[in-house]
């Protein structure tokens, strides 16, 4: 299990590498002077050369890049001149709602898509089974900024269940402020994950140990719950590690739909101000929760099914 966990280490520390070397010529690959875009073209000489300074691109290219590493490796990222504060300063004050939303959200899509799924495979074609896929067709047609325009008229405006903007902290505060966005989101996932689990239930329902359990007499429930679905949820935690990314794209568009003041509207803002320093540090901030994402569903398997550590060996 050590040599499986060295080795997935080791191979998310050289994709984060290659994820900070393309951020860091993100910003030189920009068309024309990215500083003369930030200050919009009426910057004065000094206040050019001054951004250039707080930017490390009066500097050396290799000396630029190893500041980056720094800046990044202790938190400290370039400054953002639309907002007139430091990147990484920006950011931690809007991580909050962003991160406590993709949770809540992923939460939300175990919740709904498990159970379905094991309902959809205890009786395959069967009537429930076609209204589960049925609607999970539908769901995945839908919209995320609809379907959250549509809950907020429903349970924010009609029923007065929850608000249809803002944040609050606390637990109570996220229940109250999140369900909604949390919900949208979540059941974009839950989709996926009703349509894997169940295809991998069923193929695993198939096998010799599956037979063995029915034969001693175990209720269906039973085998599903206690011997199929472990090795079913494999499959599973590889599509919740993928789509880590999309949770972060849904982020951009329902913050803007909920008024959330997360990192979602923050990336949002930037790209309409051109403020590429904080664009390059969210960019690297999503690259790398999607590695460590990888990397915690990579060693659960291992930890769940040995035959994954025996195979990286």
């Amino acid at each position: 299990m050590l040599t499986y966990v060295v080795q997935r280490i080791a191979l998310s520390i050289v994709v984060l590498f290659g994820l900070v070397v393309a951020t860091f010529f993100m910003i030189h690959l920009v068309p024309g002077d990215p500083v003369s875009i930030v200050l919009g073209g009426r910057g004065s000489p000094a206040a050019i050369a001054d951004a250039r300074h707080r930017l490390d691109l009066d500097r050396p290219l290799l000396t630029q890049f190893w500041l980056y590493i720094s800046h990044m490796a202790t938190g400290h990222f370039s400054y953002a001149f639309t907002l007139s504060a430091p990147v990484g300063e920006t950011i931690g004050q809007r991580i909050g709602p962003s991160a406590a939303l993709i949770i809540y959200a992923m939460l939300l899509a175990m919740l709904i898509g498990i159970p379905l799924a094991i309902f959809a495979a205890l009786r395959p074609n069967g009537w429930l089974d076609n209204v589960i896929r049925l609607g999970t067709t539908f769901k995945f047609a839908m919209p995320a900024f609809w379907l959250g325009l549509m809950l907020a008229l429903v349970f924010g405006l009609a029923l007065k269940w929850f608000p249809v903007s803002g944040y609050s902290g606390g637990v109570g505060g996220i229940l109250r402020t999140l369900t909604l966005p949390a919900l949208t989101l979540g059941l974009a996932l839950a989709t996926v994950v009703v349509r894997t689990l169940r295809s991998s239930l069923l193929e695993v329902m198939q096998s010799d140990y599956i037979d063995a359990a029915r034969s001693r007499g175990l209720r269906e429930t039973r085998i599903i719950g206690k011997h199929a679905l472990r090795n079913s949820l494999m499959g599973t935690l590889t599509i919740l590690s993928v789509n880590v990314g999309f949770l972060i794209g849904g982020t951009v568009v329902l913050e803007q739909v909920f008024q959330i003041p997360g990192v979602g509207s923050l990336l949002l803002d930037a790209v309409k101000q051109r403020d590429y320093a904080t664009i390059q540090a969210l960019a690297l901030l999503a690259g790398a929760a999607v590695v460590f994402a990888s990397l915690v569903a990579d060693l659960t398997q291992a930890a769940l099914d040995p035959r994954i550590r025996l195979a990286g060996r």
